[in-house]
């Protein structure tokens, strides 16, 4: 048997830069949705949304009428380079995410919060007490 000849590029150089700098990679991290739990016990439910480098000015957090929780934020983000430097690629980044849930009719709309810490969004819902729930049913007489 002989040999393989391996068929070496001379204009290896190039090659390099094109992996390096290549978009597959950056489609990939930004095509991700942030990771989200819900956790729920006795007095309320939580939702966590994973979103290092956020901000609270970054999130928008709404309650429509029919129970629909929305989720979303939207990043914008320019590299700025120094004049006197030749940059091989300039990055514009730009991340939106936005999710809907419909939360249980036991929560306390009138107390939901939420904030941002250390990367992570909170929302608290507090569920309502069973004097709450007994004074929210509503009656209605037969004639």
């Amino acid at each position: 048997m002989m040999p393989t000849r391996k068929n070496y590029n001379q204009n290896w150089l190039p090659s390099i830069f094109n992996d390096f700098f290549d978009n597959d990679w950056m489609v990939k991290a930004n095509s991700t949705a942030p990771a989200i739990n819900v956790i729920e016990s006795e007095k309320e439910y939580k939702v966590e949304l994973a979103a290092p480098g956020m901000t609270k000015d970054d999130f928008h957090v709404q309650l429509a009428d029919d129970n629909t929780l929305t989720i979303s934020m939207e990043k914008k983000n320019e590299n700025k380079e120094e004049n006197d430097k030749k940059y091989l690629r300039r990055e514009f980044s730009y991340s939106k995410f936005e999710q809907s849930m419909i939360i249980p009719d036991d929560v306390e709309k009138e107390k939901i919060n939420a904030a941002v810490n250390d990367g992570v969004l909170t929302i608290d819902l507090p569920k309502k007490t069973n004097e709450e729930k007994v004074q929210a049913r509503k009656v209605i007489e037969v004639k």
